[in-house]
């Protein structure tokens, strides 16, 4: 029997492949993997969106710079943010964790703090969940669930030629941070006297990696403005990656401008000080958990002058690629380029 290496097929391709092979089965099954939620008919007006995501220690965090705290929040965070995806409210989420004997009851104390916290922000209940013995470390897996009327859903593949690409806030302040963290963490392993230097400018950096807030005020705001995008991801692994993801999944190419791209001033001094391009950060950084969509044209004047919303791009034909138009006037291809698990 021959042995294939799980990193020839990278995280997504590994998902297709062991997917393949599946039916939906259920009639209430209306959109099943492949999506940042799936989708279930309930016989009403709204839909159901689920999403299941899982953090690992060593892997998505490091308990030389996480509070337990930030990390109870964040794990809510990052799964509503894929409701959010959605175009769709949470309501509830479920928690299931794994741990070594190393974590006590007050440690898991603090983990459920943040949790709550999470929970109060969004609204959203506790609903069920699991608990077990781990070998090593700590393992967090949060189920999110979340509504909204079956015209509102948006899907990855609703983008077309001529729609509008948006983002709902900055990017690459999370990978910023996370360089910033890591580099204290050295500082402390070479030299444990040493005092890490948190310097309070860069205050919104830690912030955007420790404790990221999904996006629901952006999914109250469209619905305000009675706008629907025609296909949304949440910005996990980095704008490049997502823009590929809507690209396929919608049959589209497009094109981004260098300079419509929104990062933040303190992102942009921390990125050259660590002799960074502030456009690679963004592309390829991940973790920022905000929202890129794409609109219809008819609907521009609806969020030209709405808060915190750019206009970054336009989608294109597929046979024309997916391009970055640079200040400079010169074309690149996008690349995936951000946090590949395998």
């Amino acid at each position: 029997m021959s042995r294939t290496d799980v990193k020839t097929l990278g995280e997504f391709g590994l998902i297709e492949h062991l997917t393949a092979t599946f039916k939906n089965r259920q009639p209430t099954t209306v959109l099943g993997v492949g999506d940042d939620a799936a989708i279930i008919e309930t016989g009403g007006e709204e839909q159901l969106v689920i999403s299941t995501d899982m953090l690992v220690e060593g892997i998505h965090f490091d308990f030389h710079y996480t509070p337990l705290k930030h990390l109870g929040y964040k794990a809510v965070a990052v799964n509503v943010s894929d409701i959010c995806a959605m175009n769709a409210r949470p309501q509830q989420i479920t928690v299931s964790l794994a741990f070594s004997n190393r974590f006590s009851v007050e440690a898991l104390d603090e983990l459920y703090a943040g949790i709550y916290a999470a929970c109060e922000t969004y609204g959203v209940d506790l609903v069920g969940g699991d608990t077990t013995s781990s070998n090593k470390g700590l393992y967090i897996s949060v189920t999110a669930i979340g509504r909204a009327p079956k015209g509102r859903i948006t899907r990855r593949s609703g983008a077309k030629a001529g729609d509008l690409v948006c983002i709902t806030g900055h990017l690459g302040s999370a990978y910023l941070g996370l360089q910033l963290l890591e580099r204290e963490k050295q500082v402390f392993l070479a030299n444990p006297d040493m005092q890490p230097e948190m310097k309070p400018e860069n205050k919104e950096l830690y912030a955007a990696i420790l404790r990221p807030e999904a996006r629901t005020d952006m999914v109250d705001l469209f619905a305000k403005n009675n706008i629907v995008p025609t296909a949304m991801i949440d910005i996990s692994d980095g704008l490049a990656s997502e823009l590929i993801h809507i690209c396929k999944a919608s049959g589209v190419g497009a094109i981004i401008e260098e300079g419509n791209v929104p990062i933040k001033q303190e992102a942009q001094l921390q990125a050259i000080e660590f002799k960074l391009d502030p456009i690679t950060c963004a592309l390829s950084g991940g973790e920022d958990y905000e929202l890129l969509f794409t609109i219809d044209p008819k609907d521009v004047e609806k969020i030209r002058f709405l808060p915190g919303l750019y206009i970054s791009g336009e989608i294109v034909a597929a046979e024309d690629g997916i391009k970055l138009h640079t200040v400079g006037g010169n074309i690149h291809e996008i690349t995936a380029q951000g946090w590949n698990h395998f």
